[in-house]
């Protein structure tokens, strides 16, 4: 079987699960595609992705309540063990990264990390990942009895339900003790899309020119689009932005539809978180900004004039 485990918050299947439904269902190997549902109260989780695949099991515990890297990891590879996966799918976000390597180990298994294309050839696992920061396409091959892939978020569509919904199983685990605790959590509250989820993307640079500029330009922009808000390292380092919003190698990668970006010089570091969006537009005054390489539309002026323009026609 395949297994995925399933990615959820706040009581919603999250995109990035979605899109590893539809790369499982892209590997056309033999056995169904298993959805594994880990947490506590997750009936209806299970009921949501059980449209999508061909079985759902569900592990509903108190243990489970709050993500912990040893239980995942430990529940993960019991499941796969027992099941006999011939792959396990695991989301390429931030509890993703931190646990996936756990259960490659406990599996002597091998690891492919960050994925963006997945297939099968024969009894190997052929998959496509960025590296030299999104400059160079990798081709990984890895060949045993289960081996563990991460999907990076975006790479692919979200898969569609079905009509049927699938059987679901409730599970045992024979979990560790936890040893670690959680004492607080801090929830950053917002009305906006989030980055991940968005598919427009309207970032912001040193170009915008001070704090109060970027609200006047990004985030009024991105309120008309109804997009998620982005911004340098620079602009987070500077205090302007929170780090939530930070795109480039030491933030988050995005893959939109539609990147926009705003007094953004292009800087590598950047560019390597969203230089995959399907259509780039760019606005700096400097026309030789290395941003205008990679983008699909580029305006050369001050942004200052330029994007208040541009909201106006929107509005009209």
């Amino acid at each position: 079987m395949i297994l995925l485990v399933v990615e959820h918050a706040d009581g919603k299947v999250s995109k990035s699960s979605r899109e590893m439904i539809a790369a499982a269902r892209a590997l056309r190997r033999e056995g169904p595609i298993t959805a594994l549902v880990l947490g506590s109260a997750v009936a209806a989780i299970a009921a949501e992705v059980a449209f999508s695949v061909d079985q759902v099991l569900v592990a509903d515990m108190p243990e489970l309540a709050q993500y912990d890297a040893e239980l995942w990891a430990a529940a993960v590879a019991q499941i796969a063990s027992e099941g006999e996966a011939s792959v396990v799918l695991i989301a390429g976000s931030r509890s993703g990264r931190e646990y996936s390597p756990r259960v490659a180990v406990k599996l002597d298994s091998p690891l492919l990390e960050d994925v963006v294309s997945l297939q099968s050839k024969g009894d190997s696992l052929i998959a496509e990942r960025y590296t030299y920061l999104a400059r160079v396409t990798e081709t990984v091959e890895a060949k045993a009895p289960i081996v563990i892939a991460s999907i990076k978020p975006g790479a692919f569509t979200s898969a569609t339900p079905r009509a049927n919904a699938a059987e679901q199983f409730d599970v045992d685990l024979n979990l560790p003790p936890r040893r670690l605790h959680v004492t607080g959590k801090i929830t950053e509250h917002s009305a906006r899309i989030s980055l991940e989820e968005a598919e427009i993307v309207v970032s912001g640079g040193r170009g915008v020119g001070s704090a109060e500029g970027f609200t006047r330009l990004v985030e009024a922009l991105a309120d008309q689009l109804g997009a998620a808000v982005g911004a340098t390292r620079a602009i987070v380092d500077a205090g302007w932005r929170p780090y939530s919003e930070q795109v480039g190698q030491t933030g988050k990668t995005v893959q939109p539809k539609v990147y926009i970006a705003i007094g953004i010089s292009g800087a590598v570091q950047h560019l390597s978180g969203m230089n995959k969006s399907k259509v780039t537009v760019a606005i700096n005054r400097d026309a030789e900004a290395p941003i205008f390489k990679i983008a699909d539309y580029g305006i050369v002026g001050d942004a200052a004039q330029i994007v208040p323009a541009i909201i106006e026609a929107l509005r009209r």
